[in-house]
């Protein structure tokens, strides 16, 4: 059967938007423009995944996503957010939704994640709250991060760009999908933006002169791996 996503958007705009391509891509859409609506639509059991925004008349995103974790809910949560600040996004993420996207999004950039977001919640593949490459780890609740016996002190840009890369270590992350997931931009008026961050996240993950674990793919983006031994 189709998947079914619910859809909590006050923004007319945005709402037929995301409804057309939605259903476009084969998905059953509904569409809540309140809180309190799509709160009492998210209980009926009857969807798959809700695509929610943050700012709502009558109760907000925050409030609707929190109020649906209290209760037990476990359908998988998008967030939808106007603001660009990292504390919205670890603020969601700790009230318990499950991915966070940045308004403007590209549509291919939103079907990725709710696809994701579908594969994750049908194989019952909870979120490691721990991240750990090498003698790395990262604690996605109390966002402590360590190398070793040491506490590395990130910036909120630092901490976004190291969970994007740790968050699928090997895997080739290119600028522009770091770029859409820790900036939420699509195009980089600052080029080197992203290089500038990882030349960071590099001097303080290798502070006391450790092994290296991000990896630079000329041409491409980097990626995160266990140091090798030798």
């Amino acid at each position: 059967p189709p998947l079914r996503v619910l859809v909590v958007e006050d923004e007319l705009r945005v709402a037929s938007f995301l409804e057309r391509g939605l259903s476009a891509e084969g998905f059953v859409v509904a569409v809540a423009r309140t809180g309190p609506e799509g709160l009492a639509a998210a209980r009926t059991a009857a969807f798959d995944l809700v695509i929610l925004d943050i700012m709502l008349p009558g109760l907000d995103g925050r409030e609707v996503c929190q109020q649906l974790r209290a209760e037990g809910a476990t359908l998988p949560v998008l967030m939808l957010s106007a603001l660009d600040s990292i504390d919205d996004r670890v603020e969601g993420l700790r009230l318990g939704a499950d991915d966070y996207l940045t308004k403007p999004f590209a549509f291919d950039e939103l079907i990725a994640r709710v696809n994701a977001l579908f594969r994750r919640a049908s194989g019952f593949v909870p979120k490691p709250v721990q991240l750990k490459v090498g003698d790395l780890s990262f604690d996605r609740e109390t966002l402590e991060i360590r190398r070793g016996a040491r506490d590395v002190r990130l910036t909120a840009k630092e901490l976004a760009l190291l969970e994007l890369l740790m968050s699928a270590p090997g895997k080739v992350f290119s600028r522009a999908r770091i770029l859409s997931n820790v900036w939420g931009v699509t195009s980089d008026p600052m080029t080197n933006v992203v290089d500038v961050y990882v030349r960071r996240l590099r001097a303080k993950l290798e502070a006391e002169g450790e092994a290296p674990l991000i990896r630079t793919i000329r041409g491409y983006g980097y990626k995160i791996e266990e140091a090798e031994e030798g």
